[in-house]
This record gives structure tokens, sequence and C-alpha cells, in this order.
């Protein structure tokens, strides 16, 4: 058996990226001999699709679970199509997750995680909202958008507010340590995001 895990780097010593559309790899894994191979994916940059790309790219590479820490409604559905389980709410390192997932710690969910576009460099948002996310648009964000215009609003599956996120945010099997590892890992994220939004900003109004 197979399984495909996001990964920020080509190897089982990198950080499990929580993006599975536009992670920077794929690393597709014997769980039982620890045999990989690191793809790496063509969709990060994509400017729509790439969920659908990624599952088609998975799916192609023999997976028949995928362990990653965001799954959005077009990934997951492609993925079910392909017979691929999904796990979302993986975080630290790849070799981590693998024996987390061999020691039964993992299972399968049951629907994606996230809205559409998670991830995205920018997007269209709906209603004014503020909150935890990663990534920006509909799929998630921090940020503000305008009742009908251009904006970083998040509607989080199961919320009604654009911004809000779920009470939960820790994902499944994690200690203490690991839940610290994420949390940095999503705070950098979103620096990332707001740096992104900054020279954005810089860029249009030298234009003026």
């Amino acid at each position: 058996m197979k399984i495909g895990i996001t990964s920020a780097g080509a190897d089982l010593t990198s950080q499990v990226d929580p993006r599975f559309g536009r992670c920077p790899y794929f690393i597709i894994i014997d769980p039982d001999t620890e045999e990989f191979e690191a793809v790496e994916n063509p969709n990060v940059q994509a400017m729509g699709g790439a969920g659908i790309q990624s599952a088609q790219l998975v799916a192609s590479k023999g997976a028949e679970i995928v362990l990653t820490g965001s799954c959005g409604p077009n990934a997951f559905q492609t993925l079910s199509a392909a017979s691929v389980k999904v796990i979302t709410g993986v975080a630290g390192t790849v070799k981590e997750a693998v024996s987390r997932f061999k020691s039964g710690q993992l299972q399968p969910t049951q629907a994606p995680n996230v809205g559409s576009h998670f991830g995205m460099g920018a997007g269209m948002g709906g209603g004014m909202g503020r909150g935890m996310g990663r990534g920006m648009g509909m799929g998630g964000g921090m940020g503000r958008g305008m009742s009908a215009g251009m904006g970083y609003g998040t509607r989080y599956p199961g919320t009604t507010t654009p911004g809000i996120a779920p009470p939960r945010m820790t994902p499944q099997g994690m200690d203490e340590k690991q839940e610290l590892e994420f949390l940095k890992q999503q705070a950098g994220f979103l620096n990332q995001q707001i740096e992104d939004i900054n020279k954005r900003i810089q860029e249009l109004e030298k234009k003026k």
C-alpha cells in the first residue's frame, strides 16, 4: 500500500504541509518499508483547479490514502472518486505522520475540512470578516472583505461567518510538542501572507 503525504520538502524529515492542492511536494511512501518517492507539485502556482489536479496526480502515483493538514471539497471529491481515502489534521514531520498512521492514531475523514480555494494568495471573499486561518479567499484567511467586493474573508465548514474558524483547531493524534510546531507553522503561513498582502498594497499605491 502507498500513502501520499503533503510535504514542505523532499524528504521524510520535512514538515507536513497543511495545504493539499498547493503543497510543494507529495511524498508517496510505502509505510511498511518506508521506501518513498518525492513528487514535486506542479500546481503550487496554479490560478485554479489546484486541488483537483493535485488529487489526480496523487491518485496516478498509486496512493490509496492521503495524509494532509487540510483538504477542500473539490480535491476531496476527486480523491474519493479515485477510491483514495483522506486523513486531515496531520502535522509534524512526514516521518512522524507515517509513524502515527501505522500506530492507528490517524483515521480517515468523511468530509473536507476547509472550503474551496484554501491556500490561494488572494481570492473573492463575501462579508466583513476577520479570523485565524491559513490561506486567503473563500478557503481560509485572516483578513477583511467588503460586502460585495474583493476580500480575504473565510467561510469555514460548519460556520456562517466568514473569517471565523471552528472552535476545535487542534489536529488529531498530537501531543503538546507537535501541536506547538503545528501552530508555529500556521503562524508562519499567516505572516508570509501578510507580507504578500502588504507588498501588493504597495504595488497598487505606486500605480496611483
